[in-house]
């Protein structure tokens, strides 16, 4: 499948090809390096077109790497601030536990 090249694109070869002619140089010459212009043109355009979709590629799998490791960071914040809970509930359970445990002792020696 071939493309041809835009009606831009021809005419900025054909005056690129003008702008560079001989004197002596006759229309199908110019018209020929006009061609070969626009092949150059079109050969630019398409790694141009490689480059910009390989950036973006990398571009996105860069992304998504940050987006795991931040997901990552998040799950490990959320597991560290969970043990750290806890440990202040089974500290706290364990203070209510003894206070009930020194109630119920004095209690006992008191009757």
């Amino acid at each position: 499948m071939k493309q041809t090249p835009s009606p831009e694109t021809q005419n900025n070869a054909l005056a690129m090809a003008k702008a560079t002619q001989k004197p002596g140089q006759n229309k199908e010459q110019t018209k020929l390096i006009a061609a070969g212009i626009e092949k150059g043109i079109a050969e630019y355009k398409k790694r141009e077109k490689a480059k910009a979709r390989d950036r973006d590629k990398a571009r996105k799998q860069q992304l998504k790497a940050k987006s795991n490791d931040r997901q990552i960071d998040d799950t490990d914040m959320y597991q560290g601030e969970s043990n750290s809970q806890m440990t202040a509930a089974a500290w706290s359970l364990l203070g209510l536990l003894l206070l009930s445990w020194a109630g119920f002792a004095v209690y006992l020696f008191m009757a």
